[in-house]
């Protein structure tokens, strides 16, 4: 809207001055140059007047006012029609936009522009995916890139509902682009947190209460391919599911391990206040 207006100002005053006739443009610049004077001496008179007392400060602020207000009673004609060319686009802009609804806010961007971001602010509830075979968190592969995992709990019930609803968000939205999650734990009672833990800060630095997981707002994932896991970034096409779901995460409020120091791709987690000590 300002470059409109601005455009629309240097538009009006530059086709105003190849109109009016050479007689006008001699006597507008000759008003130029006295605003000018004017202005340098208004800059004067305060300058003095701030170094000076406060009683001729208020004294200069009046004079001034007055003089100002007399030059532009004497000219409220064209001050007049100067307002109303420059306060005509905006005006017209302004009932434009609200007769027609083009002013968005953020968040009405962000649902055109994303219909996942648009299914979080419009409260859309996602069932979670069919259970995966016990077998499959059981294999060698699997026991090597998650230890202890066959125990795991992954029942979405004892998620929080508004940590569940997220994360199942960006489950579907990582089926757009190919990759299918597999929920590998979610709640962690504060006994297993404990277990994890003496198993070494290679597994977890938590001790018991110290980790989302207790608290049912946190969960590891990994992706499910061709009947079998795929934990392990090391693989190419992993890793990039990886990047994908640590963005769509965020970009859902959820906080993804793949920035931590000891980094967990897998690992999401909806922050509250009071949650974890």
């Amino acid at each position: 809207m300002f470059l409109l207006v601005l455009t629309y100002a240097v538009v009006v005053v530059a086709a105003g001055w190849h109109v009016i006739d050479r007689t006008r443009r001699t006597s507008i610049q000759k008003r130029i140059r006295s605003s000018a004077s004017f202005g340098a001496e208004w800059t004067g008179i305060c300058i003095r007047a701030v170094v000076g007392s406060p009683r001729e400060l208020w004294r200069t602020a009046i004079s001034v006012s007055a003089r100002f207000a007399e030059r532009v009673w004497r000219r409220r004609r064209t001050v007049a029609v100067a307002m109303l060319l420059f306060a005509a686009p905006v005006s017209v802009l302004i009932a434009f936009g609200s007769l027609s609804g083009s002013h968005q806010s953020f968040d009405d961007l962000a649902m055109q522009q994303n219909p996942v971001v648009a299914a979080v602010l419009d409260g859309e509830q996602l069932v979670p995916p069919a259970a995966l075979p016990p077998e499959v968190f059981v294999t060698r592969e699997a026991s090597v890139d998650r230890m202890e995992l066959a125990t795991a709990s992954r029942e979405w019930l004892k998620l929080d509902p508004e940590f569940k609803r997220r994360l199942l968000l960006v489950f579907r939205a990582m089926e757009n682009h190919g990759y299918r999650m597999a929920l590998l734990e979610g709640y962690r009672s504060p006994e297993r947190q404990r277990m994890l833990a003496q198993l070494g800060p290679h597994v977890t630095n938590a001790g018991a209460f110290q980790s989302y997981h207790q608290f049912g707002l946190a969960a590891d994932s990994a992706f499910y391919r061709d009947g079998r896991l795929v934990i392990s970034e090391k693989d190419p096409w992993a890793m990039e599911g990886y990047r994908l779901y640590g963005a769509y995460a965020e970009s859902f409020g959820l906080t993804w391990g793949g920035h931590w120091q000891m980094r967990d791709f897998g690992h999401v987690e909806l922050r509250r206040k009071h949650a974890v000590p």
